[in-house]
């Protein structure tokens, strides 16, 4: 379902500029990436309580943006924290313009677009093509969490991951009633569907020491930039 438009949508985004970035920022501390944030309440709660941390969600719908700053300001304004959340407004496919090689530690999949039409199976994010763009991202021993409602999307996945040859090292089909529900942070969908009985699955793996796969060359920096200048969208 698509987001009515925001009133005042760019004013509005504007006015919390100091929450957004364009890129992850390098330091020294761990780097999580979300993609997909949809209206920030899980990744508002992960930066809450992961404070040493350095947290960017990624949201290619502005006006979804609109509402996690807007709503992330009045964290900071009535509690304080937490400071070390930013937002970033792109898409998945821009990733290997964002983010160096190696240097995350954690990504965070929720609730992914299934793509249920067909011929569409390549625009899904767990698509192999997608996590093998997130492989090159991560660093070794770095972790890939993926939460769905969608039991399809979520068998397409575990297929994707085995085709890679990428095992999980948790994996449930009702988050939960799992060992593991204890340290789940619910988004906003997955509040609403678990109330009205859909199971939550979850598959997290970690990339292996020195695994490596290639990357499509339409992901890759080089082919998101020729892309980029085709179409007249990439500024110098």
């Amino acid at each position: 379902m698509r987001m009515r438009k925001k009133k005042n949508g760019e004013a509005r985004l504007l006015a919390c500029a100091e929450l957004l970035a364009k890129a992850p920022a390098p330091t020294d501390r761990p780097l999580w990436l979300e993609i997909g944030a949809g209206k920030g309440g899980f990744a508002i709660e992960m930066a809450k309580r992961n404070p040493e941390v350095d947290y960017y969600a990624m949201e290619k719908v502005s006006d979804c943006v609109t509402l996690a700053v807007e709503a992330l300001k009045r964290s900071i304004d009535e509690c304080g924290a937490p400071k070390n959340l930013h937002f970033i407004v792109n898409t998945a496919d821009n990733l290997s313009l964002l983010v160096a090689d190696g240097t995350v530690d954690a990504i965070f999949l929720n609730f992914s677009d299934p793509w249920t039409k067909k011929g569409y199976a390549k625009r899904r994010l767990t698509h192999a093509r997608y996590l093998s763009l997130y492989m090159s991202l991560l660093k070794d021993g770095g972790r890939l969490r993926f939460k769905t409602d969608n039991v399809e999307l979520f068998d397409f996945t575990l297929t994707q991951l085995d085709e890679l040859g990428l095992t999980p090292v948790k994996l449930t089909r009702d988050l939960h009633r799992s060992e593991w529900n204890g340290e789940n942070v619910r988004t906003e969908y997955e509040i609403s569907f678990s109330e009205k009985g859909f199971p939550i699955n979850m598959v997290e793996v970690k990339k292996p020491e020195g695994f490596a796969i290639p990357v499509p060359h339409d992901l890759t920096e080089e082919g998101r930039l020729e892309n980029l200048r085709k179409y007249k969208k990439y500024e110098e």
